[in-house]
């Protein structure tokens, strides 16, 4: 008897391996799966703006990385004693304006060089509906779309659904402009599986038929784009509350777990996935808590996941295992 339904899934070709370049953007799914490429070694940048939900906001994010833009004071606006930007998540907000620049432009200047160079963007969207800004908005032009409320007060935004066609406007400007930066990147669409309900059950359902429509009627027209089914793993493999964390909205540990393994199984290449075991088992060793640090039994533990990650460094040059080397080396 099945409990579950499950589907096949497309590989990705060509499949990523521990020498690619990955860049992930988008809402807050987007860093439980690059925490998973974090822990096992790959070279990954996410998120230069902080946490996107909307087609709008990855989009212009993107294209002002390619563009580099460099903000300035009027750029911002103050509220509640903090400066903000109107693009940008609060972790880049600042107790000063100059401060909150500066968080600003050394991230883009570091995400337009690292994307230059990526083999891999992932671009997980997660909602169609879009808050934009009233005539009442400090330092902003009516109309255009918040990618973060900052708490601002409730009058200061408009809220509306995007239709497809306008998705497909707005992401396929981007992809130009990414295609003529970096044309050998290799773009893979997501569509998040938290649950937006502050939109209400219906309209939050409306909100992913949007975005799915759309970044399939996109997938149709260029080669290089891929779908890897992450909303559709949650909602129709899972299909179980028991899949959620107690808000109901997000997924939980195993169900980001699942994902994880879907993923790799669908978009990792085969001699990674071996070396992900090994990485694992490296992570594992190094989170060991031990009962007793002084006993011989725990330093001969040591000194052999220290000789793994030394063997593992000298295979694999272009990852780094020096902090669990030094850790292992120090502690024994």
């Amino acid at each position: 008897m099945k409990f579950h339904f499950e589907f096949d899934i497309k590989k990705l070709e060509p499949s990523i391996n521990h020498q690619h370049k990955l860049f992930l953007i988008g809402s807050c799914f987007t860093e439980n799966i690059g925490e998973k490429f974090k822990q096992h070694k790959f070279s990954v940048l996410e998120n230069p703006n902080g946490i996107l939900f909307n087609p709008v906001s990855v989009a212009e994010a993107l294209i002002n990385i390619i563009q580099q833009k460099q903000y300035t004071a009027t750029d911002l606006f103050e509220l509640n004693e903090t400066w903000h930007s109107w693009q940008h998540h609060s972790r880049y907000s600042g107790t000063t304006a100059q401060n909150a620049i500066n968080k600003i432009n050394n991230s883009i200047n570091t995400a337009h060089e690292y994307l230059k160079q990526a083999d891999y963007l992932f671009i997980t969207l997660g909602s169609a509906w879009v808050y934009t800004l009233t005539d009442k908005a400090t330092n902003a032009k009516a109309g255009t779309v918040a990618a973060n409320n900052h708490k601002a007060p409730a009058d200061w935004f408009d809220k509306r659904l995007m239709n497809p066609a306008q998705v497909e406007a707005v992401l396929g400007t981007m992809l130009d402009q990414l295609g003529g930066f970096n044309k050998n990147i290799k773009v893979i669409f997501t569509i998040s599986p938290v649950r937006h309900l502050r939109e209400g059950v219906i309209n939050n359902n409306r909100s992913k038929a949007v975005l799915i429509q759309a970044v399939h009627g996109l997938i149709e027209k260029l080669s290089k784009l891929y779908y890897f089914p992450a909303y559709e793993l949650v909602i129709d493999d899972l299909r179980d509350y028991r899949f959620y964390a107690e808000d109901l909205v997000h997924p939980n540990y195993a169900a980001t777990e699942y994902v994880w393994s879907k993923l790799t199984d669908a978009c990792i290449n085969n001699q990674a996935k071996e070396l992900m075991k090994h990485i694992a088992e490296i992570n594992i060793a190094y989170k060991h808590k031990p009962f007793n640090s002084l006993t011989q039994q725990h330093k001969k533990f040591l000194n052999t996941y220290l000789e793994k990650a030394k063997h593992l460094q000298e295979k694999y040059p272009h990852i780094n295992f020096e902090e669990e080397i030094n850790y292992f080396n120090a502690s024994h």
